[in-house]
């Protein structure tokens, strides 16, 4: 196993961890959860840097890299909805997540056609994960003893991450339309 592909299995691991962690009640286990949220989310960029760096790329890898990504991702939004189950909350999560799953068949289905580069991640796609991680930070950080000015930015910031996803996604449904298109 090389180091690139155990960043991400850290990622995969970290996943149930910060569940408990988040609901284990200890003094500050909220915020103890977000900083094991930061490492999992770090580990996504080391798990690239150092597959890149080390020469270390592998099928394997740049098969288990995005599961990771979903895993983490998915798992807290979905504490995050329980946590805040205003509908205010509910719909841009629901985008999100409807994203990644639409995004990822897409791939899969662009790959299945030799097309995998038509679809390689873009720019506002890496804008989006970077506000997506920020925004369920600082949810995740927050209670109830910090000033509001937290719980409004991390509701701001999913409100921006849902429509970077949309506009993303736009994206990759326009660069795949002609194999989408001929395939009919």
């Amino acid at each position: 196993m090389n180091a690139a592909n155990m960043a991400t299995y850290c990622r995969v691991l970290l996943v149930p961890i910060i569940v408990v962690v988040y609901y284990s009640g200890f003094a500050h286990s909220q915020l103890v959860a977000a900083i094991l949220f930061t490492i999992a989310s770090l580990t996504d960029w080391l798990d690239g840097y150092l597959a890149r760096r080390l020469n270390q790329t592998s099928p394997f890898g740049a098969f288990l890299d995005p599961v990771a990504d979903k895993l983490l991702v998915v798992m807290a939004l979905v504490l995050l909805t329980a946590i805040y189950p205003s509908v205010w909350f509910v719909v841009p999560t629901a985008i999100i997540i409807g994203r990644e799953v639409f995004v990822s068949a897409l791939r899969e289905w662009m790959a299945s056609n030799n097309q995998r580069d038509a679809v390689a991640v873009g720019y506002i796609g890496k804008v989006k994960t970077t506000v997506q991680m920020i925004a369920i930070i600082v949810l995740l950080a927050y209670t109830p003893q910090w000033p509001q000015f937290f719980l409004q930015t991390g509701y701001a910031l999913i409100y921006l991450s849902a429509a970077l996803s949309i506009w993303s996604m736009a994206q990759y449904l326009i660069k795949a339309l002609p194999v989408l298109m001929s395939k009919q």
